[in-house]
């Protein structure tokens, strides 16, 4: 594996003081909670979990252990400065101390937004950008259940903003929970179209850490074991979501996927995709999937190593062939692997209009994560990266 050359620079590594994995490591929520001194915890979540009754499982683990719970349902797919404020409220009117995300992405990110605004006041808006938040985040455990956004362990927090319909990327190291649980016994439920496409948003971090231009010898270890297992055990996991062993084996991946990206940053897939969020509202998984070739296609000349060793990592048949085949077989890799677990083929079937690609290029432009892409690109090429996945 090539080693990038040294630079004048240094580097930071961000992870969650603990993490608990594995099956039945949910039921650990209690303990960690007490021990971190919480009396009472507002429960982030979605309305799904919570009419499946998995909010009031996790709430009835802090009670066991002493601890009262309030649960807020709020968490929306891609959410917003108004679900973050609505969640403010419910903190506060009930003189919560500690706050829990439990779901996906969406409800860690939403619990993030609710963290930073209860610790540090103003709105949820004013942290956009990187570490501005002043003091210590609102206590968070975040309890995931899809292998997928690693939000869970992040610094990362991704608000709609709701004036402006375009997603905020708030980078901050304060906003890094301090205990992340994967439990792949909570993973089991999901849907196929969801275990798709929060595996493709996975292999999408370790892909764009991987050729990030801020990508170490650490970052580089997490994202090739990422790679490698998201290629062995996506497919299973899509195939039958009862299987447990292909589920383990995702949390490790998207929970490495994470490691990776949480430090090296990302690119122009995620910058992109979340102009896609904002404007229609779409899972963020999927646009990352549709996007992801296109935009490892204008990569390919700033770093044709790294893509052919991305490859192999994907286990794409490279013996024999240039630098620039291998790299191009592993773009064909990751388009089988999209198709072969229904990812739409291109934006045009998630209803999205050529007359947008410009205001949401100029807005790709100003996102947080172009600033590592390995290849700088002008407004027209990002138009014509949107373009070529319609």
């Amino acid at each position: 594996m090539a080693i990038k050359a040294l630079a004048d620079q240094t580097y930071g590594f961000y992870i969650p003081c603990v993490t608990l994995m594995g099956l039945g490591s949910a039921a650990q929520v209690g303990p960690k909670a007490r021990e971190l001194g919480a009396r009472r915890a507002l429960i982030v979540t979605d309305q799904g979990l919570h009419k499946l009754g998995v909010s009031e499982q996790i709430a009835g683990y802090l009670r066991e252990a002493g601890v009262e719970a309030v649960i807020f349902p709020g968490a929306e797919p891609n959410p917003t400065d108004v679900n973050v404020h609505q969640g403010v409220q419910v903190y506060q009117d009930n003189d919560c101390d500690f706050i829990l995300s439990l779901g996906g992405g969406s409800a860690h990110d939403c619990a993030k937004g609710v963290g930073l605004v209860t610790a540090g006041g103003g709105h949820i808006r004013d942290y956009e950008g990187v570490d501005k938040s002043k003091v210590p985040m609102t206590p968070l455990i975040a309890v995931n259940t899809t292998a997928g956004t690693a939000s869970e362990m992040t610094r990362f927090c991704i608000i709609t903003n709701t004036e402006t319909h375009v997603k905020m990327a708030i980078v901050d190291w304060r906003c890094t929970p301090l205990v992340a649980i994967d439990d792949p016994k909570l993973m089991v439920g999901k849907p196929p179209a969801l275990t798709a496409a929060t595996g493709m948003d996975a292999l999408t971090h370790a892909i764009e850490a991987y050729v990030s231009t801020a990508a170490n010898p650490i970052t580089d270890a997490c994202a090739e074991k990422a790679i490698r297992l998201i290629a062995q055990w996506l497919r299973p996991a899509v195939a039958n979501g009862t299987d447990l062993e292909a589920r383990d084996a995702m949390c490790y991946a998207q929970y490495l996927a994470g490691m990776a990206f949480n430090n090296a940053s990302l690119g122009y897939v995620h910058a992109m995709a979340h102009q896609l969020g904002g404007f229609y509202n779409l899972p963020h998984g999927v646009c990352n999937a549709v996007l992801l070739p296109h935009v490892c296609e204008f990569n390919l000349i700033a770093c044709p190593e790294r893509y052919a060793e991305i490859a192999t990592f994907l286990g794409a048949e490279t013996l024999g062939l240039t630098v620039t085949e291998a790299a191009e077989a592993g773009i064909q890799a990751i388009r089988e692997l999209a198709g072969a677990i229904g990812i739409p083929a291109n934006l045009s079937q998630l209803g999205v209009k050529e007359a947008d690609l410009g205001v949401m290029s100029e807005n790709a432009q100003k996102d947080a994560c172009m600033l590592t892409n390995p290849r700088l690109a002008t407004h027209d090429q990002v138009v014509a990266i949107f373009r070529a996945a319609l």
